[in-house]
């Protein structure tokens, strides 16, 4: 059996590691609905230089591999595909708590161009969590063969993100989304991400704590806004996981909650 772009990777000949052990650069994480291509594109992204195991305490298979663009290494951690962050199954726990906890430089969210309304719902709740999204439309082969077209301008502009069109299978637009993750990543692109806006009695609500949050988290830490949907929803895992990652950080001992959930 030959080697093909799928099990080597579609960039691995264009710039090669030498050191298997090379500094980190960025980290980026890969989301995605199951059955979008996510794996292929993780797989032509890195190639052969890539490692699985088990994330911490879970069952769940983690994946992460490494690409280097233009001299910088990229760790590319492929998340669990998920439907959605709501934390109904251990797969929707790891990759919302790993996309807010963690604070990846930048997340890609593949999509399938043949289903799109249905794969939006999880691109959604990821702008939720944080702005350095790149959304990556992929399968836009096999929507071409079903007469279906995808307006990549103008999702872009509703989205507030950068928006690239792939069909990873073959490498078709591979190399944009890399270089548009890498100007996420560092900075040079800003993103003005969607928010869902929701019944004025929420959103009043969240006025109301989110600047009792930000004093608590820090104005950079979390998206806030998100941390306050979540408590309003009473969200426990959320908040159990907010007092580990404080207690990790800042050596914080005292309860976190309180007022907030009065």
């Amino acid at each position: 059996m030959g080697l093909t772009n799928q099990s080597c990777g579609t960039r691995v000949n264009k710039e090669t590691f030498t050191k298997s052990t090379a500094k980190v650069d960025y980290v980026i994480a890969l989301a995605g609905n199951p059955n979008t291509g996510k794996s292929t594109v993780f797989n032509a992204l890195t190639g052969l230089n890539q490692h699985t195991g088990n994330w911490p305490g879970k069952t769940v298979l983690r994946a992460e591999g490494k690409y280097i663009d233009h001299g910088l290494v990229f760790n590319l951690i492929d998340l669990p595909g998920t439907y959605s962050l709501q934390a109904n199954s251990v797969e929707e726990q790891v990759t919302r708590d790993y996309l807010c906890f963690q604070k990846p430089d930048a997340t890609i969210v593949v999509v399938d161009a043949t289903c799109l309304e249905r794969n939006l719902n999880l691109v959604l709740q990821v702008l939720e969590i944080t702005s350095k999204v790149v959304v990556c439309v992929n399968l836009v082969d096999e929507a071409k063969r079903k007469k279906i077209c995808v307006n990549i301008d103008a999702l872009a502009a509703k989205l507030g993100v950068p928006v690239v069109a792939t069909a990873a299978r073959d490498g078709i637009g591979l190399d944009k989304l890399v270089k548009t993750v890498t100007e996420v990543a560092n900075g040079t692109l800003k993103t003005a991400p969607y928010y869902v806006q929701y019944h004025d009695s929420i959103e009043n609500a969240i006025k109301k704590i989110q600047p009792q949050i930000k004093l608590l988290v820090g104005e950079e830490e979390f998206n806030t806004r998100w941390l306050a949907l979540k408590l309003l929803d009473k969200d426990q895992t959320v908040l159990t996981e907010l007092e580990k990652y404080l207690r990790r950080k800042e050596n914080v001992t005292t309860e976190i909650g309180g007022e907030l959930w009065a």
